[in-house]
Formats: structure tokens, C-alpha cells, sequence
């Protein structure tokens, strides 16, 4: 007999946050709580895979949040299909010890095609027209309409964009509680982003962020009742620790400025051209992965990355392989940003000619994170807000609608958090929390996640 086990992603939880979410530290206090190593890139895709697979980048393949796919010649943010994730998955090793373990992913990434037994994770509707409207994919069908019955429908606008903020995460936990009563999985996983957005927004040092922590608690507070009420052992854990940082670092242009990365144009925008760039940067947080076309221009563009100010280090082979990140999907270069820096994708060098996709929620066609689709326009907030409006206005009457509201450099300058590298400081770093006290230690490194919850079950791995 295993005891079921409900893991919460609650992302960018921190010990200088958890003093603001009372339903959570009592967890913490009534079980344990430890530190918990995370991974380099410290972001969403890359520790979730090492979470679920005991592996390190060089083992799963999930080397960012995106990167290059030197196959198809395209640089892709964002995918979800799990098959790209490689090692054995968490459930994998779990049914070698208890054929039929069940398993619910709610919002965990690379969550489509899992063969998992209940999946839920946002996919927009994409019509025909260009319209994108809010939804969710769910395995099996079924439950979609079941959930969207009881809830509504999935509430993209607030998972990411301007508008994201608490009702998302409120209908992510409502929706595995539901699935939790229906169906009593043996583990069911569930992704909670909502402290991602203020603390990049404002910085954890600002009193939004602890406002954000400690409204976030109270959503939490029936998921971690209806856990209970089961007799499932909780752990939540975080994958980073998102810190101060105001510096943009335009990586990008510095290669386009040294004649190593090319554009072309259309309509008088400019799109990169990975194909025929000699260097180009996938920019993720506080990481970048360089592209360089020829090995024997390495050593220059490593050279050239290092002068720029507010790249911390350049990782080289050897670099990439000491911190597990030695795989064919990395850069021939990764750069890591000084602590109060982080990396934008930019590459063109008059706002007038950049691509139409940069003024928008646009996660899947911008060659890099974007942070600056967290906020309307800074450089013009009242005119943001007017387009978004009329956007909206075109949206119910059913026409095609462009929500252009993201500043460009005036976004990227507003930007106060970010994360990627490697906590310095205890107080910023992930934390893992569960309410066995039996299972108590200090401090878990995130590639003992997976181990560490498999004896939580009672499973063997």
C-alpha cells in the first residue's frame, strides 16, 4: 500500500517568503522543511525535468525554458510535448515498484503525450482567423468539459501577460482538488506560478511580493486541506528563487553590432536568421545559450562576451560540463549575468524596425524570454491599456485583434526580478517543504527529488 503524495511546484518560493504564507510554513513547522539545490539554468523547464527525472541538463536534454533546434533551424521557447524530456520519468520508476501507480499532472510543463492518467495544461484555441482564445488540453477529453464545467474556463490572460495575477493559480489548485476527489490519484502534481509575477514585476524585496506571497497562501490553504482530508503526504518545493535585478543586457546586439549576427527583413521588420548568423544568443533569465556556426570563431565571440558588461561568466565546454549542462541542445557558449543583471532577446537596433511580435504577448514567435510582457507599455501605460481595450472590444465581436501593449527597451528597464543563476545567498534560494516529519534531512539537491518521493510513497526506486 503507497501513500499518495501531493506535489506542489509553488514557483519562486523562498525561506524570505514563506514568513508571509502561514497555511504553508504551519505545513513546514508541523513536518520539515530544507534547503534544496537547485540547477544551472535555475528556470521552470530545466529544474522541473531534473525534479521529475533525478537528472541534470546533460542527462534530460532540457538545457532551458528553449533553445535552438539545430534540426529544424528555428529557435522554439516554450514546448510542450514530453517526449523531448529524456531519463526516466518519476511515474516510470514508480510502476516498476506498483504496476497501475496513477498519476494527475496539473500544470507541470512538457505535461502533453506524458502517459500519465489525468492531464491538464493551458493550450490556447487557435482559429483559423488568427484569433487565440483561452483554454485548457486535457487527457482524457473528458475531463475537460468536466473541469471547465465546474470552474470555467482555464483563465490564460491571468497565467502570463500584464494582466497575470491570482486567478490562474486559483483555478490551477481548484482543478487538482477536483481531480483529487474524482479520481484519488497516487500522485498528483500540481504547478502554482503566481509568485513569478510580482517578483519580476516589483523585485522580492518589494512589499508587493510578500502581498503576493501571502494572498497566494490563501489559495493554497483548501488544496492543502483537501490533502490532508486524503491522508496524502504534501511536499512543495520550488525550482528557484527569483532576485533584485535591473539590469537588461542586450547580448544580441553586441553580436549584430560585431557583424556575427545577421538579419533579414520583411515589411520593414527584422527577423533574426539563425542560418545565416555566425553567433547568436537564446536568452533565458540570467542565462544565454550562444550559437556559433563555426567552432573556429569560439574563442573570439567567448572573448567578445566577456567584455560586455553584466555578463558574469562565459562557460566554455569544460564550463558547460561542470555544471551538468554539457548536451547537444546547449550553446557552444553559456553565459551567466551578474547577479543584479538578466539577458533580453533583443537584436535589432531601431525600435522602428523591429518585428510586430515584439509589442506582444507573444511566448512561442520571440526568439528569447521576454520579461517585458508582464507589464502595459511603461513608456506609455494610459495608450497600452486604450489598444488593449479596443483589442478586447474586437475579441468579443468575434474579429481578429493585435493586444499590443508591450514596451520594448521601456519594458525591458522596468523589469526587477529575474532568475537563472545559481542563489548566493540561503534567504533566495528554492526550499523544499513536506509534512512528514519522519522524512526530515537539511537539504535536498534537486536531482534527489525524484528519490526522495519515491520513498515518500513507500516505493523503492
Amino acid at each position: 500500500m503507497t501513500t499518495p503524495l501531493v506535489v506542489i511546484d509553488v514557483v519562486g518560493l523562498t525561506p524570505r517568503l514563506l514568513a508571509h504564507m502561514p497555511r504553508l510554513k504551519a505545513v513546514a513547522d508541523s513536518g520539515f522543511h530544507a534547503s534544496l539545490g537547485t540547477v544551472l539554468p535555475a528556470v521552470t523547464c530545466t529544474v522541473q525535468s531534473t525534479f521529475l527525472t533525478g537528472e541534470t541538463p546533460a542527462g534530460h536534454g532540457i538545457v532551458g525554458n528553449g533553445w535552438y533546434f539545430r534540426d529544424v533551424g528555428d529557435v522554439l521557447l516554450w514546448r510542450q510535448h514530453n517526449s523531448l524530456v529524456g531519463g526516466e520519468k518519476l511515474w516510470h520508476a514508480a510502476r516498476k515498484a506498483q504496476p497501475g501507480y496513477t498519476v494527475a499532472n496539473v500544470c507541470w510543463w512538457y505535461a502533453m503525450g506524458a502517459d500519465v492518467n489525468w492531464t491538464v495544461t493551458p493550450r490556447p484555441i487557435y482559429y483559423a482567423d488568427g484569433r487565440k482564445e483561452p483554454d485548457c488540453y486535457t487527457d482524457p477529453p473528458e475531463l475537460h468539459d468536466d473541469l471547465v464545467g465546474a470552474l470555467g474556463g482555464f483563465p490564460l490572460f491571468t497565467y502570463w501577460g500584464p494582466g497575470a495575477g491570482l486567478p490562474s493559480s486559483a483555478w490551477i489548485c481548484k482543478a487538482a482538488e477536483k481531480i483529487m476527489a474524482d479520481h484519488n490519484p497516487d500522485l498528483t502534481l500540481v504547478y502554482v506560478p503566481h509568485l513569478d509575477y510580482d517578483l519580476q514585476r516589483f523585485g522580492p524585496s518589494a512589499p508587493q511580493a510578500a502581498a503576493a506571497a501571502t494572498a497566494l497562501d490563501g489559495v493554497l490553504g483548501p488544496l492543502l486541506d483537501a490533502a490532508q482530508a486524503r491522508g496524502a503526504t504534501v511536499v512543495a518545493l520550488s525550482e528557484y528563487g527569483i532576485t533584485d535585478a535591473r539590469k537588461p543586457v542586450d547580448i544580441n546586439r553586441l553580436l549584430r553590432n560585431e557583424g556575427l549576427l545577421r538579419v533579414y527583413t520583411q515589411d520593414g521588420m527584422e527577423y533574426l536568421d539563425p542560418w545565416t548568423s555566425r553567433a547568436f544568443a537564446v536568452a533565458d533569465h540570467q542565462i544565454a545559450h550562444v550559437y556559433v556556426k563555426d567552432p573556429a570563431d569560439v574563442p573570439a565571440v567567448a572573448k567578445l562576451c566577456s567584455t560586455l558588461d553584466g555578463v558574469a561568466e562565459v562557460l566554455d565546454e569544460a564550463g558547460k560540463a561542470a555544471q551538468g549542462l554539457d548536451h547537444e541542445r546547449s550553446g557552444e557558449l553559456v553565459l551567466v549575468a551578474e547577479p543584479d543583471a538578466w539577458f533580453t532577446y533583443y537584436y535589432w537596433l531601431d525600435d522602428a524596425r523591429a518585428p510586430d511580435f515584439a509589442r506582444l504577448v507573444e511566448i512561442h514567435r520571440k526568439p528569447g524570454y521576454d520579461p517585458a510582457e508582464l507589464f502595459f507599455d511603461p513608456a506609455a501605460p494610459a495608450a497600452a491599456k486604450r489598444r488593449a481595450a479596443t483589442a478586447l472590444a474586437r475579441k468579443k465581436l468575434g474579429m481578429r485583434y493585435m493586444m499590443s501593449v508591450v514596451g520594448l527597451d521601456a519594458g525591458a528597464k522596468a523589469v526587477r526580478g529575474s532568475h537563472g543563476r545559481l542563489p548566493a545567498h540561503p534567504n533566495d534560494a528554492p526550499v523544499l517543504i513536506c509534512s512528514d516529519r519522519s522524512a526530515a534531512r537539511p537539504h535536498l539537491a534537486a536531482t534527489e527529488v525524484k528519490r526522495f518521493l519515491l520513498s515518500l510513497a513507500g516505493l523503492k526506486s
